[in-house]
């Protein structure tokens, strides 16, 4: 067809009646100049004197209307224009009032059947109007019976009131995240002590959905067209990623099904053709949080010409119906538009174990890890018979006198400390006249109760809790002549101790650096490109414990180059997982079997045989326990007693003045570095001769104190060898951390009980390789499962990925006049109507991927990705647990084989790593597994090798504080922080290991996929249910121009298609 302007005999006249800063901005003149190209409009300009100032009356005539509001904007009177001239609105101008209202835009969302997260409105008349029906507690807002917990989110109800809060729960610290338009680099800045909501106004409180650390922007142009882009959350650290031009990094993204059916809806609910909203992705589904109007994608050409094209349509529909829509073979701005070549990033490469090709490329990272440095944990066990305490325990326990209460919140913690206040006397007299040993101990326990709920200055649950559990009762009658039960005797037990320090915080977040760099062949930084534009999927998973949930937390600001507080980042990417990575419960018999056998080759008097013929000395009953096991216990008592001795003097003068200084009424300032772990040392304290952190000389002496008692029973000469773990910890606690101290014997003390540790550690999972393995494979079942359903996931994925690459190849070869057929009918954006057809299939595209072995998958969109390789996929599984999750694994992938039904397989690990691993006596903190799987693309997809596994470990900060003397040591000894060691392989060099061959020999000890429980669906998730014909009427019934032309027969099409 013969292409030619003359056709129109009078050009439409298109007025853009918006504010000049709108309407001259840099995406608006390159639409407005790519529509002027095809010479069928005129472009009238009305200005902001003419909009402002001028009648209406004498406003320019136009045929077509592109306004909306802005900054300054009479809407009212751009209202009152359209009335009388009676131009086709683009977007319609009335329904523009709602986008001002937040309560009004849920409302439309909700009425159009579009998911929105759940939420509650608070509307008050007048600031710090008191509501009765909302309460505010420590963790959770209620709003008329609906209970909010934190994390949750705070936005004014006026739409232009950008100032949008989340509150963090206690347990991850606490605070608040105050967002906010750009301003430089920032969208958003934390505030530690907010820990209240706002009272000034109305606000809507949503639950706050988990994105991963991603928003979705997505850009409508009519119902038919949307774009998408993601950009980093503001929620995470709120620094805005910007191109060395200066602009916001945001990158096109591929829309599912159920999200270009929102879009569409979006469109049609609001009545604006060109329409920006807002998209969250979590947990498979995708809700709205926001209807921006008028908004146009920047710095895309592609776009650009795409959005000229679909909005010349609607115009052409709309005004000029007999009028063909075709697109020209040549878009005549094309020979203008600069040529932008595609980034690329070197892809190959392959890695530890050895270089298999350039034909290899990294699919899947999944890396199990222990946490980072920190305080010993620590217990105090008490009977109580006060009745404050018996009283606070029936308060939390319902008042049910038989039921155990657990206590972990603010003010929950509060209270206990209040009681336990006003039972510690403020003198010491009672010492000398007391003649009870018991009640002086247990004044000396409710003391140090009462210092380690004071410690820090304000309470975290992420690392102290108390248990007060019932254990005798008594019949009272009270004075209406009823009886009633209650508690005499509890039992007390608060658990303290084990936060992440400084040093592990930073240990974190150097290993997060170092797997940035390293663990990707070939990306270096472009991790976080990769990460950014959709083609890295990445999550993290942590246990319950708060080291473990901020090591985790820490470690992805390193690998992602994040800024600023832990909290917003653990709340935005961390998942907890305890039933993955917690808990030793499956296995306790087992584990007490290995102890007790420990426990009689350590005490006994005979020697230790050791086979020394045996070529496997790993295979021995308790191999790696020293033979001096027996002479060295007696030395590590001795040796214990004289530093708990020193503690104690250091201690008795702090104990003095705490008694008379303590702060009996008020709490001290909430200090998130004492709740968190510090992010640096504490220079004064160390200057004044006190302890690290947080810990004072009081609770030092109680923990060495405990310990002592502990490890040896002089009245029944009985040695506890599960407190060599402990004794140990404390000793490299100090030494790291106090060794400013100066405590005499503590280096050798370290050594002797370094020497019984390395022994009695790694045989506390299993005395022998087969107790190792069965006890293994019980406290990792579940994460061993989840790991293989990571593995086959990747692999279906990279499969999928071939076969579709195929198909488009063949279809490239399909005929060059059939191609051009199928380009004529609508060249830039020839997905449209497929898409349209595939939309009212979402209900069975949101739910075909329930089950919780399978993962939504999002996409880079290759057409306006700036990208060489938009179909390269990375997943990277990290799984954050404790010391026993760590040793189970490794036990299983090294003595797999073992188990009768893999008889004949030789080991997963090579004998060197097997010997390596033998003399690797501890797996200290940030000591990690990492499993790598590679594809070769030159490889058969039905051929074994066309997936590689690549396996490799760090022993963590595996490295005695007496080890090193050189500078470097004596620089990580100024800031507390020992080094991690690097990978070490679990494979000869060059192995080819499959991934067909690891799943073999760790099926046995994995949970099979279908034994995981179906996820639940997201409390933010209010339904996505199929529209009803009344539905679907009322919204073509409101969509003004699908009364021209062909375009209302088509929608007609469309509604009948669906029902």
């Amino acid at each position: 067809m013969e292409w030619e302007k003359d056709d129109i005999q009078e050009k439409i006249t298109i007025g853009v009646c918006v504010m000049e800063k709108k309407a001259f901005s840099a995406p608006m003149m390159q639409i407005l100049e790519r529509l002027k190209g095809f010479g069928e409009f005129k472009i009238v300009y009305f200005g902001d004197k003419v909009i402002v100032e001028d009648p209406i009356e004498s406003w320019p005539i136009c045929d077509c209307l592109i306004g909306f509001y802005s900054t300054g904007y009479p809407l009212e009177r751009a209202e009152a224009y359209a009335a009388l001239r009676k131009p086709f609105s683009v977007n319609e101008l009335g329904s523009q009032h709602l986008l001002h209202d937040r309560r009004k835009v849920y409302e439309r969302l909700e009425m159009y059947g579009i998911p929105v997260p759940r939420y509650a409105l608070v509307n008050r008349e007048y600031p710090y109007q008191e509501l009765d029906y909302f309460v505010e507690e420590e963790d959770f807002v209620e709003v008329h019976g609906n209970r909010f917990w934190k994390p949750f989110v705070e936005k004014p109800v006026e739409g232009d009131n950008h100032s949008v809060m989340i509150y963090y729960p206690s347990s991850a610290g606490g605070g608040m995240k105050a967002l906010f338009r750009k301003v430089g680099n920032r969208s958003s800045e934390f505030h530690p002590e907010v820990r209240r909501v706002r009272r000034e106004g109305s606000y809507i409180y949503e639950e706050f959905l988990p994105t991963g650390g991603t928003d979705v922007k997505v850009y409508t142009v009519g119902p038919e067209y949307a774009h998408a882009e993601a950009r980093k959350s503001p929620v995470v650290d709120g620094v805005v990623m910007r191109n060395p031009d200066g602009k916001e990094v945001r990158y096109p993204v591929l829309l599912t099904p159920a999200e270009k059916q929102i879009a569409r809806d979006v469109c049609i609910a609001f009545r604006q053709a060109v329409c920006g909203f807002d998209l969250l992705r979590c947990e498979g589904r995708s809700y709205v949080c926001d209807v921006n109007g008028w908004s146009f994608v920047k710095n895309s050409y592609k776009y650009y010409d795409d959005a000229t094209c679909v909005l010349r349509k609607i115009i052409l529909d709309a005004k000029a119906p007999h009028l063909s829509t075709t697109i020209p073979p040549i878009l005549p701005w094309m020979v203008h538009q600069p040529v932008h070549p595609s980034e690329g990033l070197p892809r190959h490469g392959s890695g530890i174990i050895g270089n298999f090709g350039q034909s290899e490329e990294l699919r899947c990272v999944i890396a199990i890890i222990r946490h980072g440095d920190r305080t010993p944990k620590q217990k105090v066990k008490l009977k109580v018979t006060e009745e404050k305490l018996l009283n606070l325990m029936l308060k939390y326990s319902g008042g049910r006198p038989r039921a155990e209460t657990k206590m972990k919140s603010a003010v929950q913690l509060q209270d206990l400390l209040d009681a336990t206040r006003a039972l510690v006397p403020r003198a010491r007299t009672g010492r000398e006249s007391d003649s009870e040993a018991e009640d002086i101990e247990h004044a000396e326990k409710l003391r140090q109760v009462k210092a380690v709920l004071e410690e820090g200055g304000h309470f975290s649950g992420i690392y102290r809790k108390v248990q007060l559990k019932p254990l005798k009762w008594e019949k009272v009658t009270k004075s209406n002549g009823e009886v009633e039960e209650r508690p005499t005797e509890a039992l007390m037990v608060l658990k303290y101790g084990g936060v992440l320090t400084h040093a592990g915080r930073k240990q974190a977040d150097e290993l997060g650096r170092y797997f940035r760099n390293n663990m990707y062949p070939g990306e270096g930084t472009g991790l976080l490109r990769l990460h950014s534009t959709y083609r890295h999927d990445l999550k993290i998973y942590s246990s319950d414990e708060g080291r473990v949930q901020m090591s985790a937390a820490a470690f992805a600001k390193g690998l992602l180059d994040l800024e600023g507080p832990l909290t917003p980042i653990l709340v935005s990417l961390v998942s907890k997982d305890s039933s993955m990575l917690d808990g030793l419960e499956n296995a306790s018999i087992e584990m007490d079997e290995a102890k007790a056998r420990l426990n009689e080759i350590i005490t006994s008097e005979a020697k230790i045989v050791h086979d020394n013929y045996s070529e496997e000395p790993w295979m021995t009953d308790g191999a790696g326990l020293t033979p001096k096991a027996s002479e060295l216990l007696a030395k590590l008592v001795k040796l214990t007693k004289k530093v708990t001795e020193q503690v104690r003097l250091l201690a008795s003068d702090e104990d003095e003045k705490l008694v008379e200084t303590s702060l009996y009424n008020v709490i001290c300032p909430y200090d998130q570095a004492k709740a968190l772990g510090k992010t640096n040392i504490d220079v004064d304290r160390i200057a004044a001769g006190l302890p690290c952190g947080s810990e004072g000389f009081l609770l030092m002496y109680a923990r060495w104190r405990k310990l002592e008692r502990d490890l040896y029973n002089e009245r029944k000469d009985r040695f506890d060898i599960t407190q060599i773990p402990d004794v140990y910890d404390s000793c490299k606690y100090d030494l790291l951390h106090n060794a400013h101290l100066n405590l005499e014997g503590l280096d050798e003390l370290f050594k002797v009980a370094q020497l019984l540790a390395d022994g009695v550690i790694p045989n506390e999972y299993g005395i022998n390789p087969r107790q190792k393995l069965k006890i293994g494979s019980k406290i990792a079942r579940r994460l061993l499962g989840k790991i293989l359903i990571d593995l086959r996931n990747t692999r279906e994925e990279a499969i999928g990925v071939t076969e579709l690459k195929s198909n488009q190849d063949l279809n490239s070869e399909t005929p060059r006049a059939a191609k051009e057929d199928t380009d004529h009918n609508f060249k830039l954006h020839g997905t449209m109507e497929s898409t349209r057809r595939s939309s009212f299939n979402s209900d069975r595209s949101m739910d075909q991927d329930d089950d919780d072995d399978k993962e939504t998958k999002y996409r880079l969109d290759p057409k306006y990705a700036n990208v060489r390789t938009p179909e390269r996929h990375v997943r990277t599984r990290l799984y954050f647990t404790s010391e026993s999750h760590i040793h189970s694994v490794m036990n299983v992938l090294r003595y797999c084989n073992l188990d009768e039904s893999l008889q004949g397989e030789p080991s997963l690990v090579c004998d060197s790593a097997l010997d390596r691993l033998y003399k690797t006596k501890e797996l200290d903190y940030m000591s990690y597994i990492v499993l790598r799987m590679f594809e070769d693309t030159e490889v058969a997809l039905e051929d074994p090798k066309r997936f590689r596994m690549e396996m490799t470990f760090s022993r963590g900060a595996d490295l005695s504080p007496l080890e090193r003397k050189d500078t470097k040591a004596s620089t990580l000894h100024l800031d507390h922080t020992l080094p991690i060691m690097g990978p070490e392989r679990l494979q000869d060099l060059r192995s080819y290991l499959t991934l067909e061959m690891m799943e073999k020999m760790i099926r046995p000890f994995a949970m099979p996929a279908e034994d995981f429980p179906p996820p639940s669906i997201p409390h933010g998730f209010t339904g996505y249910f199929s529209k009803s014909s009344g539905v679907l009427e009322r919204l073509v019934n409101l969509w003004p121009f699908h009364k021209h032309g062909s375009n209302a027969a088509n929608f007609e099409a469309i509604h009948k298609e669906s029902s």
